[in-house]
């Protein structure tokens, strides 16, 4: 999934990002808006990994 369509449908994918990695708040999800980068900084933060396996993840879950 390309940083475009994780934007454009950021509304519908919050409640599936938020199942996948439940330690995100609903405020970590409205600054996230949908951009990738901060999204795989805000995983890496809350779960104390790697950007490296943060990125991992996100590529698995997309």
């Amino acid at each position: 999934m390309n940083s475009d369509i994780l934007k454009g449908n950021w509304k519908q994918l919050k409640g599936r990002v938020q199942a996948q990695w439940g330690k995100l708040t609903d405020d970590d999800l409205d600054v996230i808006e949908g951009r990738r980068e901060e999204l795989a900084g805000k995983i890496q933060e809350r779960y104390g990994l790697s950007r490296e396996e943060a990125e991992k993840q996100l590529d698995d879950w997309t």
